[in-house]
């Protein structure tokens, strides 16, 4: 591998689009153009089956019937549209209560706490230490007022799983919609809105190897879920999303479906031998690192880890070519530790040593061999620095 080439590892910020989608999508750009809602000619009529045909590819990863996938510009508007549209429509019903937890993607934060303005009684749990939420918390605070409960699936930054199915069984116990943010989850493990017994479901496109600017939103038809829409226009995806379809992202977003439903397995057993050896890389280089989250329920291609005596930000300062992320926000040009390693009760001091190394389906075993080189040699670098440093 060439020394100077850049190696991609921060796969749960965005993916590459795989060659097989930009085949797909490449002729609704300018052979096959038409306006899928124009039906009544022929392009129209070719391009709007395809996108059903899609419909039906991005159902199957989820085990829904097709009719309830509503497209979506990505899973952002998805989970605006599922948590503001289940809780102004149930409100009518003289209930006024919606759950999530404090790990959860900024866009749930916000939108929960934007609904405190209209009169909503929001309620944020902690997670436990390791990420993961306690069911019973969750089951007890529960009310005959609660509407809806939302929980992410897999986390963007620590990559933990919670237990949908066990979630999925207290909200149909209480009769509560069941919404979960599975954005990150699409394509990386077993999504079944059976199974977890989900009402609403958020998907993102480009977090699964296909375009950006594409997502879906998975809405119950049995019993029937219902959604007050964000905006106005022309009644386009059964009234929940107006709006003329983008052909050749539907198309895109479908293959990709399509492709992570057959490459699941012999993603993750490649990624899973990957993220090992980049972790005993560590340890042969004695190197001191500590997983951030469930080291169980988690997904392997997701390595958010403190490294003991090192400075996060120092490290990717000074290593050249390899990309992958602090686990720390920027906030107000100061770096202030993540909210979601927060809820993990660290300190300031572990937080700042976090970083998180993504993998993916176009990760090689080259590259991560590269990484580990460049990484390994890095941390001994700063180890000296400041080892000079105390003792001068």
């Amino acid at each position: 591998m060439n020394l100077n080439s850049n190696i991609y590892l921060d796969y749960q910020s965005t993916t590459p689009v795989d060659p097989k989608v930009i085949e797909s999508m490449s002729p609704y750009l300018n052979i096959y153009f038409a306006n899928p809602h124009s039906t009544e000619h022929t392009m129209g009529k070719f391009v709007s089956d395809n996108i059903e045909k899609s419909r039906i590819k991005v159902a199957r990863l989820i085990n829904s019937d097709p009719k309830e996938i509503i497209f979506t510009s990505g899973a952002t508007e998805s989970n605006n549209l599922a948590i503001k549209g289940a809780a102004r429509f149930y409100k009518n019903m003289n209930k006024n209560e919606i759950i999530t937890t404090n790990s959860e993607h900024k866009c749930v934060l916000e939108s929960f706490n934007s609904l405190i303005k209209e009169g909503f009684k929001v309620v944020i749990l902690p997670v436990e230490n390791d990420g993961i939420l306690d069911v019973t918390k969750l089951s007890n605070a529960i009310s005959n007022r609660t509407i809806l409960v939302s929980v992410m699936a897999l986390n963007n930054e620590i990559g933990v799983i919670q237990p949908l199915e066990k979630i999925g069984k207290i909200c149909k116990l209480n009769k509560v919609l069941f919404h979960s943010d599975c954005a990150q989850a699409g394509g990386k493990i077993e999504l079944d809105v059976n199974k977890f017994n989900l009402d609403l479901l958020s998907l993102s496109s480009h977090k699964m190897y296909g375009p950006k600017g594409i997502g879906c939103l998975f809405v119950r038809r049995r019993p029937r879920v219902r959604l007050d829409p964000l905006f106005s226009g022309g009644f386009q995806e059964k009234g929940l999303r107006s709006g003329t379809l983008p052909s050749h992202l539907c198309i895109g977003f479908g293959e990709a479906a399509s492709l992570a439903n057959k490459m699941m397995s012999s993603d993750n057993s490649r990624i899973n031998y990957l993220s090992d050896y980049f972790l005993n890389y560590l340890s042969k280089k004695n190197i001191v690192y500590k997983i951030n989250g469930n080291k169980n329920l988690r997904w392997q291609g997701n390595i958010n880890i403190q490294i003991k005596g090192i400075n996060a930000s120092k490290l990717i300062e000074n290593i050249s070519n390899v990309s992958f992320s602090l686990g720390s926000a920027c906030s107000d040009n100061a770096i202030e530790p993540s909210y979601v390693l927060k809820s993990l009760n660290l300190t300031k001091k572990e937080a700042e040593s976090s970083v998180r190394i993504s993998l993916g389906r176009m990760t090689t075993e080259e590259e991560i061999e590269e990484a580990c080189i460049r990484i390994s040699s890095v941390i001994h670098k700063l180890y000296k620095q400041k080892d000079q440093n105390s003792y001068d």
